[in-house]
């Protein structure tokens, strides 16, 4: 586990190398961590990392023993550390998605009657 319990954290790329690595990160869910965290709680599948909210000892004791409980799930914890060191972070896929967003907006203006 690797735990980043930060007050701030506007992007953050400690979390991405635990990622890609498979060291699931216990992150409080702020920033770039709330965006690249996945918790298993969320119902988006299986999850990779554990996110916590309050920026309270209370708050990461929580995830810190959730993720404990997953870790005793062998099973569980290796799909973890196969979803976390699947996820794509690279440049490439981020040009990808600008340029999805960039022509979008150029249908939609052309969509309007604008030049």
């Amino acid at each position: 586990m690797f735990l980043m319990p930060s007050l701030y954290e506007p992007c953050g790329l400690t979390q991405m190398y635990s990622l890609r690595y498979g060291t699931l990160p216990v992150v409080r869910a702020v920033g770039g961590l709330r965006d690249t965290v996945v918790d298993p709680d969320d119902g988006k599948g299986v999850g990779t990392g554990f996110r916590f909210e309050r920026f309270e000892a209370d708050g990461l004791a929580g995830a810190v023993r959730r993720a404990a409980a997953v870790f005793r799930d062998r099973a569980a914890w290796s799909a973890m550390m196969r979803a976390a060191m699947s996820q794509d972070f690279s440049w490439e896929r981020s040009a990808g998605a600008y340029l999805d967003v960039f022509r979008r907006a150029v249908a939609a203006r052309r969509g309007s009657g604008r030049a």
